[in-house]
């Protein structure tokens, strides 16, 4: 004979003869349940703390109790109800229980919104995202899940963000070397970021700006708000870029004209290889590989060179292509690098990992409105693969760079003076 009800007399079991499932079918409304209770009870500890007991007369009250009202508190990305009791003052003047100012002071529903957009989350499935749709605890009208919702609370957390991170100081950073570079996210708009790497490894994201293209006044703003947050310009650091002119020649009005800057070199044989037949591209690719693997500076100059008159007949524009900035090209084997840094420092790597991390996040974005929504996202994404980072893979040989740096800075203080010496007059 199988049990029910008649057996029990006709009383329906009690929870803890329910089965698991059923127990947990309802353990997210039970959490949400428990939780509230818990708040009711600290917040009419904190009314009764100021109005004296329920019903009581006399004694020091502060104020006095004025009914209750139900008010919003977040709960999983959205919203919920919550009963909470009204005390005023004497004269009138409503009083913010300190429980209830604790519990909705926090943006948990920024929070939320920030962290489920940079997952890729679109906003017209963030209700979706936060609750089950056949769940007990409900995302109605008002609960704060919907689309237009999310989006005012990323936009109002990002700008958030993007403004502390810009106004950060810099000047407590030890920094050895500086990756610059852009990304195109419209035709018309180009964002430039720059990320530095310190003594021990560390990378830090230093800043974004955004214009029309990698003009010297776009590269001009960016150095100029890293110096304004105390980026000191008469440190020696070691400027890699990918190669854009305007880049060279703000970073030499700001820092001295005998900065080291390094050419990208990733950049420098892509660029060669779309100037050469299919055929070529393979063999030349190893012939730049050569190059820049050589110790010795001297030799990687005379190979790029011979290289380049080699091509010359077959690719005149490959050829002028290898010359063009020939000198920035092997800066780290200038600067007697070990092998294992330069191919750390050789390139740009770094801000297209970041730059690959911010196309990932602002893949759901279907249109840009306006610079300032470019900024946002693409700071909020870059602050999230920060999240990240790990040291650079030569971290040991850092102190190479230092020392390097060091006299390249003493080698040229002592060969201006000569220079102005001898110029005529």
């Amino acid at each position: 004979m199988t049990r029910n009800s008649t057996s029990t007399g006709g009383v329906p079991p009690s929870p803890a003869d329910r089965p698991l499932e059923a127990a947990t079918e309802s353990f997210e409304r039970l959490c949400l349940r428990a939780g509230l209770e818990a708040l009711g009870e600290m917040l009419e500890a904190d009314a009764a703390a100021l109005c004296g007991p329920r019903h009581g007369r006399g004694g020091e009250r502060q104020a006095q109790r004025w009914g209750r009202t139900a008010g919003p508190i977040g709960f999983h990305g959205g919203k919920v109800s919550v009963a909470r009791p009204r005390v005023r003052e004497r004269g009138g003047r409503e009083v913010v229980l300190p429980s209830w100012e604790r519990a909705v002071g926090e943006d948990w529903l920024g929070r939320w919104a920030m962290n489920l957009m940079l997952l890729g989350v679109a906003t017209r499935r963030f209700g979706r995202a936060v609750r089950l749709p056949e769940g007990d605890v409900p995302a109605g009208p008002g609960t704060g899940v919907s689309k237009s919702a999310a989006s005012r609370r990323f936009v109002a957390l990002s700008a958030e963000r993007m403004a502390a991170w810009m106004a950060q100081d810099l000047s407590g950073l030890d920094l050895l070397a500086v990756q610059i570079d852009g990304i195109h996210v419209t035709e018309d708009l180009v964002l430039l970021a720059a990320i530095g790497i310190d003594g021990e490894g560390a990378k830090h994201p230093l800043g974004l700006v955004e214009g029309a293209t990698e003009t010297a006044v776009v590269v001009q703003a960016l150095l100029d708000d890293l110096v304004g947050r105390g980026l000191d310009p008469s440190v020696c650091r070691l400027f890699i870029v990918d190669g854009a002119k305007a880049l060279t020649k703000a970073i030499r009005r700001t820092f001295g004209r005998d900065t080291p800057i390094q050419r990208c070199q990733v950049h420098k044989a892509r660029n060669i290889a779309e100037r050469l037949p299919k055929a070529l591209q393979a063999p030349v690719r190893r012939a730049l590989r050569q190059a820049w693997e050589l110790d010795d500076a001297a030799k990687a100059e005379r190979l790029l060179r011979n290289l380049a008159r080699t091509l010359e007949p077959r690719a005149p524009g490959a050829a002028a292509s290898i010359l063009e900035g020939l000198d920035e090209i092997l800066t780290v084997v200038r600067l007697r690098l070990p092998r294992e840094l330069r191919r750390s420092l050789a390139c740009t790597n770094i801000v297209e990992n970041v730059m690959g991390s911010v196309r990932r996040v602002c893949r759901n974005v279907k249109r840009w409105r306006d610079a300032d929504m470019a900024l946002r996202w693409t700071a909020a994404a870059m602050l999230e693969a920060a999240r990240g980072f790990r040291r650079l893979k030569a971290k040991q040989h850092l102190p190479a760079l230092r020392a390097a740096l060091t006299a390249h800075r003493a080698k040229a203080a002592t060969i201006t003076p000569i220079a102005q010496q001898t110029r005529p007059a």
